[in-house]
């Protein structure tokens, strides 16, 4: 399965955070990029596993696309 995943720096709490849109922007973080991408992993086999078990569709096919937009300030 192949899912987009957003990563951003927080340079307030020195790690990096993630979101998974196609699941409801789940959310985990790690202080190293390595890290917070296996984090990321986990929660999403998690996400998964549980709207199986629950009989819960997964919003898989969902179109995601993310983008950058340059803003003249």
């Amino acid at each position: 399965m192949d899912f987009k995943v957003v990563l951003e720096y927080d340079p307030d709490e020195s790690c990096w955070v993630t979101y998974v849109p196609a699941l409801d922007n789940i959310s985990t973080w790690g202080k190293t990029r390595e890290e917070a991408v296996e984090n990321t992993k986990e929660a999403i086999i998690g996400y998964v596993e549980a709207a199986r078990e629950e009989g819960l569709p997964t919003p898989l096919g969902k179109t995601i696309e993310i983008t950058e937009i340059k803003v003249a300030v």
